[in-house]
């Protein structure tokens, strides 16, 4: 099995899910919002450090930006 996220406009996405559909694929549809949250996911375990850090800090920083 195998998965594969397709960031498109909504005719494009129409088109493309009638053909997964022919095509025998199982289609989950993800909001905007829900695509980012994966994203986020990724690239945080991509850089991970396995260091802990204080909420605190994490406030400070999310304030100076």
């Amino acid at each position: 099995m195998s998965t594969l996220l397709i960031n498109t406009d909504a005719s494009n996405s129409k088109i493309l899910l009638e053909l997964a559909k022919k095509l025998g694929a199982e289609v989950l549809s993800l909001k905007k919002d829900q695509f980012e949250d994966i994203l986020l996911g990724n690239q945080m375990d991509t850089i991970k450090t396995n260091e802990l850090v204080s909420k605190s800090e994490i406030i400070q920083k999310l304030k100076t930006k």
